[in-house]
């Protein structure tokens, strides 16, 4: 977060609808991809120029244009021209500290959505920004970097023949916000089996490590409950919409993501309200553990009292030559030994009482 609003920084003074990229700095090329189709042609290329996605705007066909990458600024400003996106669009599509949303306008739908994946080595939680341009026959959808989570959705255009669902590009910006859920329940179901798994290990053995475990999973929590609660507002304002863009076929499936949203959301909160419990869970553990051998050392300091008090008093000088009364027991022939048989006996004693008060 603080680095973010440092990124975003440069954006004071400038005025409204300047393009300016506020994310991760990157400098590769941006990929561009078109997948152009109808009910029974299918083809997929890649373009170099983004000149060459503008045919597409007013083809007959169903095209679905993806840029993997938002940091070419002159090369979103081209687009913007030829698609006809208002300066004030292009500026929210390149930040990307935007909430999801939707803004809607005569020609085009505008949404925001956040996309959730795991790094395949650690699990550590990934965010990133994808943008939805949402127009009569196609819709641009704009990434931070490359890979995403629709694969699936690319499968299902190149395998389903005829393509009558996906004529239409509203169904296809529903599929596409639909991968999207779908992988967070993928990211909800690795965060569960690590928090089943951390509170076994808090019950049996709590350890300093746990504690930072705890807290990166709550920050992994807030992150998701930022991107979906939002989200929902998103998915019941799309199915709502009284536009020409949206056909009454989409708005039952449109409804289908809003519950999906929801679903999300109460999984959400059940995690934090565990989260919050294996805090809980760790601190009583460690209190246990340390009332344990808190315990146990005072057992033994108390053992070891009345032994201490018996060792100071044999321990003193006395003469016995010169008073019966000082310590007679130093003249006995057998004194050492029936002094350690006191000790065996009053420590046996204590020990024999601890163990029936079920103390040890």
């Amino acid at each position: 977060m603080p680095k973010l609003v440092k990124r975003a920084k440069k954006k004071l003074g400038l005025k409204p609808g300047a393009v300016v990229y506020v994310g991760e700095h990157r400098t590769e090329k941006v990929e561009i991809t078109v997948i152009d189709y109808d009910e029974s042609n299918y083809r997929e290329i890649k373009v170099d120029k983004v000149e060459d996605c503008f045919p597409f705007k007013d083809s007959p066909t169903v095209s679905w244009i993806n840029f993997s990458g938002i940091h070419d600024i002159p090369l979103i400003e081209k687009l913007g021209e030829g698609f006809g996106l208002h300066p004030l669009i292009l500026e929210d599509l390149v930040n990307t500290g935007h909430r999801p949303k939707m803004e809607e306008s005569e020609a085009f739908l505008f949404v925001v959505i956040k996309m959730l994946s795991l790094k395949p080595d650690n699990h550590d939680l990934l965010s990133e920004q994808v943008s939805l341009i949402l127009g009569p026959n196609y819709v641009v959808s704009f990434q931070e970097k490359p890979g995403d989570v629709f694969d699936s959705v690319r499968d299902r255009i190149k395998k389903t023949v005829p393509r009558v669902r996906f004529m239409n590009s509203d169904y296809l910006g529903y599929a596409l916000m639909d991968a999207i859920v779908d992988h967070y329940f993928v990211v909800l179901e690795s965060i569960g089996e690590r928090v089943e798994a951390l509170e076994e290990e808090l019950v049996s053995n709590p350890a300093s490590g746990h504690l930072n475990t705890i807290h990166n999973l709550k920050r992994e929590l807030v992150l998701i409950r930022r991107a979906v609660w939002p989200l929902r507002e998103v998915a019941g304002g799309i199915e709502r919409l009284e536009s020409p863009l949206i056909k009454d076929a989409t708005r039952l499936y449109l409804r289908d993501l809003y519950e999906h949203t929801i679903q999300v959301i109460d999984t959400v909160e059940t995690y934090r309200d565990m989260v919050s419990g294996l805090l809980d869970i760790y601190l009583s553990s460690v209190s246990n553990r340390m009332n344990e051998v808190m315990k146990v050392l005072t057992i033994i300091a108390t053992i070891f009292i009345p032994l201490g008090f018996l060792a100071g008093v044999y321990g003193m000088n006395f003469d016995t030559s010169a008073s019966p009364f000082n310590l007679p027991e130093l003249g006995l022939p057998y004194g050492y030994p029936m002094f350690w048989l006191a000790v065996v006996i009053v420590g046996g004693g204590l020990f024999w009482f601890f163990r029936r008060k079920r103390w040890l």
